[in-house]
């Protein structure tokens, strides 16, 4: 049997949740946005109005009203967020209990089971899209059809409140005329590749000789094939499957750029906490720090590196965080954003073979060597890049504390 794969996408999700709270806001071009003063002054969500006005989510605060004089600036309330995408998923599980969530405002259903109770894929489409709206007052777009990636195009092929369906039979005529970059793992980056290479459409990708595919961006490559091909056949995880984490991490904008090596070091210090916490929590060890550095001109540098042994400790994956940045990044510019992540995790519980007398032994079991040289201070919770107490390295001949 045809596999019948929906994917629910709710129109404007932030901007729409806001408007139910404050009806003097429909109809209204309304974004919704961080806090400018805390330097995360980005669109989130707009309304159809401020679309209209060429509003795109990912514009700073400044260039959205630019494009739009009378742009009400709203906050999000993520709590309100979740709480509307719980009952939207509420309305899903009445008909499929394969319901794979994709972000609070998306999510992939896999109907294939149901047809015989409710109709065919595109009439369980209208059914839902239907239902949202008469219980919560929201819109949906729904794209039906065989596999997980032309139904994710077909939900953003007519906004808003729509259903759009892609058959095997006509799939070729509907997206093969499709830029690349609407495509599900079509980023930025790949894009720009893939316009080097004369590829602009998803037709294109589709003609391409897999080969060169796959020595252009390896093993992703083949993916991208396949999935222009229609030959994805990724299943719809079960409702409530929670996937084993393959990185985690932490990262944050500071309220203001990082100036020396020891402020940096505050800021990885604090992330690896939430990263060590998570860690502990799902039984899991890192064999692998990785950073991400962003510059006060917006330039992004990732960077990685192998730990000595796996480790849960957040002390030991800010030192190596903090050591890999010592080593790569050459202070042209301050420092705007600081991204700390985990990765090459492993069961915690898995034996490791060490050896007392080495290196890594010692890294291991006693004090790392930042924490006994140079000597810590505490950092009072005013300062304004880190809001933690922890301790940091300076300069100075004071007596090291004990650490507990």
């Amino acid at each position: 049997m045809e596999r019948v794969i929906l994917h629910s996408d709710i129109n404007n999700c932030y901007a729409s949740i806001e408007c139910l709270y404050d009806e003097a806001l429909r109809g209204k071009a309304v974004a919704v946005a961080g806090s400018v003063e805390a330097r995360h002054g980005i669109v989130l969500a707009k309304s159809d109005p401020a679309k209209r006005c060429g509003v795109k989510t990912g514009d700073t605060v400044w260039q959205a009203q630019r494009k739009c004089r009378d742009l009400i600036i709203v906050p999000p309330h993520f709590d309100r967020y979740v709480k509307y995408s719980e009952l939207v998923r509420d309305i899903y599980r009445r008909y499929t209990d394969e319901i794979e969530p994709f972000g609070l405002d998306e999510a992939w259903l896999d109907v294939t089971g149901s047809q015989g109770l409710f109709g065919d894929g595109v009439q369980i489409a209208h059914d839902i899209r239907t239902r949202i709206t008469k219980e919560l007052g929201l819109t949906v777009s729904v794209g039906v059809s065989f596999n997980k990636v032309f139904a994710k195009l077909g939900s953003d092929m007519k906004k808003p409140d729509a259903v759009t369906a892609i058959t095997r039979q006509d799939f070729r005529e509907k997206i093969w005329n499709l830029p690349a970059a609407d495509m599900l793992g079509c980023g930025r980056a790949t894009v720009q590749k893939l316009n080097k290479y004369g590829i602009h459409t998803i037709g294109q990708l589709a003609a391409c000789d897999v080969r060169f595919l796959r020595n252009v961006f390896g093993k992703g490559g083949e993916v991208l094939w396949r999935y222009a091909n229609g030959l994805d056949v990724s299943r719809v995880c079960p409702d409530g499957f929670v996937p084993v984490s393959k990185s985690i991490g932490h990262g944050a904008t500071c309220v203001r750029d990082l100036q020396t090596p020891r402020e940096v070091w505050l800021v990885m210090l604090s992330l690896s906490q939430e990263i060590g916490r998570r860690l502990f929590s799902e039984r899991l060890a890192a064999t692998a720090v990785q950073i991400s550095i962003k510059n006060n001109a917006l330039f992004v540098r990732q960077y990685q590196h192998p730990l000595p042994l796996p480790t849960q400790s957040a002390f030991e994956i800010a030192e190596a965080a903090f050591s890999l940045f010592q080593s790569v990044y050459r202070w042209e510019l301050p420092v705007r954003a600081v991204t700390v992540r985990a990765i090459s995790l492993t069961d915690a519980a898995t034996p490791v073979q060490t050896d007392l007398f080495s290196a890594t032994a010692k890294t291991a079991f006693s004090t790392p060597a930042c924490c006994a040289k140079p000597p810590f201070r505490t950092v009072r919770p005013s300062t304004p890049f880190c809001r933690a107490v922890l301790p940091i390295p300076r300069s100075g001949n004071k007596k090291t504390p004990a650490i507990r």
